[in-house]
């Protein structure tokens, strides 16, 4: 039996994470891997479009109404979507109400003790990427996935979460598995997006996996809560996401622990690419408008 592999998605939040995973993970599907999604996100949007509905309930809900998580059976919160891939939920509290990541505590620790992680090849965590806290930070920290990969753009808070998440691996990589498998670019048409990941990465120590062009087929198919895989299978968009499902899975064991760089470095690095003027510049670029407004 080949190895169970448990990756996590991680990427700031809007960056596009959850559906770049539920289409690799459909496309993954679609090679024969069978596959568990456990959502991390408190959206709970994670499974969403494998599921073709709005949202699943989730671990959370389930246990405040069933009265508490042993109360729960494996059935009432593990629903099967596109062509058998396994979904599930953490969920999170009402907004402003308790930690959103003891969600993703209990949900990991209720599934593993109940069996869903038997008879899977992958087991995937879509996990939010800019919030730092213990209970996000789990999977990584009790050694839960072994393979990050983190869904970027060329905007600059996104490169900024992307190095966080680096700081979050490179913190735990010694003392257990973590590894990160390396970058995602989900294109925002932002100036010299694909250069500026590929310099991202080789700061980070790893590699660009997949740039995925932007197209408003994404759209269309999430209209319509379907995956590009399952709405248009012949489309180039779906084409894409095969190409990153393929360079996954052929990624195994190849993960890196990070090099994360400095907020002054990361600067420097968007000012090399004209993304960010310097201080300097900056200050002169007003004075010369100034001047320009009072001649």
């Amino acid at each position: 039996m080949s190895k169970l592999r448990q990756i996590a998605f991680y990427g700031k939040g809007g960056i596009g994470k959850s559906t770049t995973s539920q289409n690799t993970l459909a496309a993954l599907v679609e090679m024969g891997q069978k596959i568990l999604i456990v959502g991390c996100d408190p959206k709970a949007d994670s499974t969403r479009l494998i599921l073709n509905t709005k949202m699943q309930d989730t671990v959370l809900h389930l246990a405040a109404e069933m009265g508490s998580v042993e109360d729960l059976e494996l059935e009432d919160v593990l629903k099967v979507g596109y062509k058998g891939i396994k979904c599930t939920e953490a969920g999170g509290p009402e907004p402003g109400v308790g930690c959103a990541g003891r969600g993703v505590i209990t949900a990991i620790n209720f599934l593993e003790e109940n069996g869903a992680y038997e008879d899977v090849d992958y087991v995937s965590y879509d996990v939010l990427g800019d919030v730092v806290c213990g209970g996000f930070a789990m999977p990584i920290r009790e050694n839960k996935a072994q393979e990050i990969y983190i869904v970027m753009s060329g905007e600059m808070m996104a490169l900024y979460a992307a190095n966080n998440i680096a700081k979050g691996i490179l913190k735990y990589a010694n003392s257990g598995g973590v590894r990160l498998g390396g970058l995602i670019c989900n294109e925002r048409q932002t100036d010299q997006e694909l250069e500026l990941a590929e310099a991202m990465a080789a700061k980070l120590g790893c590699t660009l996996i997949h740039f995925v062009p932007r197209d408003n087929i994404v759209q269309h198919a999430e209209l319509r809560r379907q995956t590009v895989i399952q709405y248009a299978p012949e489309s180039a968009q779906a084409a894409e996401y095969r190409e990153l499902a393929r360079k996954i899975h052929a990624n195994s064991g190849k993960g890196v622990i990070p090099t994360p760089i400095t907020m002054d470095e990361l600067e420097q690095m968007l000012m090399d690419f004209g993304i960010m003027q310097s201080e300097d510049d900056r200050l002169a670029a007003i004075a010369a408008t100034e001047a320009a407004a009072s001649a």
